[in-house]
C-alpha cells in the first residue's frame, strides 16, 4: 500500500467512513444482525483479552478510543461508555476464554449470513479498519443518526 494512500485513509472523516461501511448495509436483515452481532463480537474480544491478559486488553482498548477520538468527540463518549458496559457486563459474567471464543464464532456467523443475504462482502476486505467502523455504525445508529450511502 502507498503512502499516499495511507494519508488518504487516516484523513477520512467520521462521516466518509460510515458512508462507505452504509454500502454493505442496506438491506434490514443485515442490518438487525449487524446491530446484534457487532457488539458481541466486540464485547467478546474483550472477553477473551480480559481472560488472557488484563493490562494489554485495557492498553488496547485506549488505543481503540483514541481512533474513536481522532473521529468525533460524542463517538468517543459512546464507545467509553459501551466499553465500561462490556466490562461491567464481563464481571457480572465472569465466563472464561472459551465461552468468550465460541459468542465471538457465532456473532460473526450471523455478521456473514447478513452479507449473504445483502450480497454484499465485508467492508473490512477493502479496508481492515472497518472492524473499528462497525462498532461505530452502531453507536451512531444508536444516536438516531442516519447516514447516507457513498456512492459505490
Amino acid at each position: 500500500m502507498s503512502r499516499t494512500h495511507q494519508k488518504k485513509m487516516s484523513k477520512r472523516t467520521l462521516e466518509q467512513w460510515l458512508s462507505e461501511y452504509a454500502v454493505s448495509h442496506q438491506n434490514l436483515v443485515n442490518k438487525k444482525l449487524h446491530w446484534l452481532c457487532v457488539p458481541t463480537i466486540f464485547v467478546s474480544l474483550l472477553g477473551m483479552g480480559m481472560s488472557l491478559s488484563v493490562w494489554f486488553t485495557l492498553v488496547l482498548s485506549a488505543l481503540v478510543l483514541l481512533f474513536y477520538m481522532q473521529l468525533s468527540t460524542p463517538l468517543f463518549l459512546a464507545m467509553s461508555m459501551f466499553i465500561l458496559i462490556c466490562l461491567s457486563v464481563m464481571t457480572l459474567l465472569p465466563l472464561g476464554f472459551k465461552v468468550w471464543a465460541a459468542v465471538f464464532v457465532v456473532a460473526w456467523i450471523g455478521q456473514f449470513i447478513g452479507h449473504k443475504i445483502e450480497g454484499k462482502k465485508p467492508s473490512f476486505f477493502e479496508d481492515l479498519q472497518f472492524l473499528l467502523i462497525g462498532p461505530a455504525w452502531v453507536a451512531n445508529s444508536l444516536m438516531g443518526r442516519k447516514q447516507k450511502p457513498a456512492s459505490e
